[in-house]
């Protein structure tokens, strides 16, 4: 199964490409497919592509969830 996760685009690169970071991990991905992204701005990624920008509200709502269902998977 693959998820879609919101990521915050932490450094701009070159040729339509960012970095961004997921729960302290960080990658590469092609912004090709979305305009006007900058630094602090978070994305939806799926397959290493940007698919749109998400509300920073609702971005951390989101992995603040997926915080808890993380949590709760490992004290069961």
């Amino acid at each position: 199964m693959c998820l879609a996760l919101p990521s915050r685009v932490v450094a701009l690169l070159d040729d339509d490409q960012a970095k961004v970071d997921l729960g302290g991990v960080t990658k590469a991905i092609s912004l090709a497919l979305v305009e006007d992204v900058a630094v602090g701005d978070y994305v939806i990624v799926h397959v290493g592509y940007a698919l749109t920008k998400v509300d920073p509200a609702e971005a951390e709502k989101t992995l603040a969830l997926f915080a808890q269902m993380e949590a709760a998977g490992t004290s069961a």
